[in-house]
């Protein structure tokens, strides 16, 4: 069977189901069955990408998207394009390995004039029915269409979707009105999104089996946007740098679940989010706990918060430091209510490095390096090397035998390679979540993310403590969040 949905997995152990479904469509169906918040939804097997991208798409892969679509219809109890109660899904890639990222997911689909009406008029919010329209064009013509980023730049209001349609249809971008189009659209470009030269870079470097294929789910979308009660985040059930037991992640009220990821929007710590919603945020902590005890190891979780009811839209094993490994291993195994011993907790363990010395504020010097910046504390580690802004430099410098700092206003997947060829990577947005830091840490770069009070300009970067041009010597501190002019004494 090419799909399945998630209250209905194929048989077989978590290692069957996550080489058909994936890891996210394995974790949704295992949530699901244990009755958590899940929103409905179906999966195409991995069987199903590697028979388009081997064959092209049929008629067998088009009446397979159909009729998962009918059937989700059916258990919601929303159609798409229904001018009363109207369906909305997103599609999203998930392979068997975690590649953060590196593939593409398409949000709001199933929008066109129509549903905005009905959505406007069955939630009292117009604000949010453009708000989400806009979302769905743009999400639609960047990953199904290919659209240049100068195109969907040009209309700059974020609530102009008849502007932004215009501007599309003006370029030669059409999307189909057709909501049932744009999902069968929209599940063959998260599957072609499999051989993108990021997602082929990645695995490289990660030593993932090309032949592998990712799976794509379809679920019914909750909103983020919707109101004062609604937002979304992702949060670890422990530090991914340094492993300590509690929750940690970013949150963004009236948003989707891609601005946090993405790490070009400024995000808040989940400590805001129980500061403002404490039962929201409780609950948060209830799901995280039973999570990590199913899984038997720290796990994060993507989820959103739609008019006050928590959501969970993704959990997976957390990518973290070698520290945090260490950490975690150790608190588990310690733990007799638990379900982790000694010996697999050994058996995950790497050395632990000594920690490195670390320089702390702008202003203050160690060796020969002036702290010239701070950020968010994203993955632990000191690197020193030259200030490079530009990824395809990065790997130049790297081929010539440098150690690169790659300085970023943000990351995106694009990046990737040169993320792979800097010793540290510098960010002035994003939070512990965004892609800079799970990436950073899955590699063991030290990174910092978050700098706010930094600015970038063609000459270099720019902080409170000073000017760094291109080309200078700086280091990197992961361990407390800073950035420094020259060389520490470790460095």
């Amino acid at each position: 069977m090419l799909f399945h949905s998630f209250d209905s997995p194929p048989p077989g152990d978590d290692g069957v189901r996550r080489r058909l479904l994936g890891g996210k469509g394995a974790g949704l169906a295992a949530m699901t069955a244990a009755g958590l918040p899940v929103p409905p939804g179906f999966t195409l097997t991995t069987s199903a990408c590697r028979r388009h991208l081997e064959a092209g798409w049929d008629q067998t892969l088009d009446a397979a998207v159909r009729q998962g679509v009918s059937q989700l219809e059916k258990r919601v109890g929303r159609r798409l394009g229904d001018p009363v109660a109207p369906l909305l899904v997103s599609v999203r890639s998930g392979a068997e390995a975690s590649m953060p990222g590196m593939m593409d997911t398409v949000l709001d689909v199933g929008m066109n004039a129509r549903v905005a009406a009905a959505l406007a008029a069955a939630t009292g919010d117009a604000r949010f029915a453009a708000d989400t329209r806009c979302r769905a064009l743009r999400s639609f013509a960047q990953i199904v269409l290919g659209t240049p980023a100068d195109v969907l730049a040009a209309v700059h209001d974020e609530t102009d979707a008849d502007g932004l349609e215009r501007a599309l249809a003006d370029e030669g971008y059409s999307i189909p009105d057709d909501p049932v189009e744009q999902v069968v659209a929209s599940v063959r470009a998260v599957f072609a999104s499999w051989t993108a030269p990021r997602a082929q870079r990645y695995r490289e470097i990660e030593g993932i089996d090309a032949s592998l294929g990712t799976a794509a789910t379809v679920q019914t979308m909750v909103f983020g946007n919707l109101d004062g009660r609604s937002g979304t985040g992702v949060a670890f059930t422990r530090d991914p740098a340094t492993g300590a037991a509690g929750l940690v992640g970013d949150f963004l009220p009236g948003a989707q679940g891609e601005d946090v990821v993405a790490g070009d929007h400024t995000t808040l710590p989940l400590a805001d989010m129980a500061a403002s919603w404490p039962e929201q945020h409780a609950e948060l902590s209830r799901i995280a706990d039973r999570l990590e005890h199913s899984m038997a190891d720290m796990v994060d979780i993507e989820f959103t918060v739609e008019r006050g009811t928590v959501w969970i839209l993704q959990v997976r094993r957390g990518k973290r430091s070698p520290r945090a490994t260490f950490r975690c291993a150790i608190d588990m195994a310690d733990d007799p209510m638990f379900p982790l011993d000694r010996a697999e907790a050994v058996a995950r363990c790497v050395p632990l490095l000594d920690d490195p010395p670390t320089i702390e504020a702008p202003g203050d010097t160690t060796g020969d390096a002036t702290v010239i910046a701070t950020g968010l504390p994203a993955s632990p580690g000191l690197a020193t090397g030259v200030l490079c802004t530009d990824p395809d430099r990065a790997v130049e410098l790297q081929a010539e035998g440098r150690s690169v700092i790659l300085v970023r206003r943000e990351t995106s997947p694009s990046d990737v390679h040169g993320m792979a060829a800097a010793a540290g990577l510098f960010t002035l947005l994003g939070g512990v979540v965004s892609h800079a830091a799970v990436v950073a840490r899955d590699w063991g770069l030290p990174a910092v993310v978050g700098a706010s009070e930094a600015t970038l300009t063609d000459q270099g970067l720019d902080g409170p403590g000073g000017f760094a041009p291109i080309g200078a010597t700086v280091t990197v501190d992961g361990s407390v969040g800073t950035l420094a002019l020259g060389a520490s004494a470790a460095g």
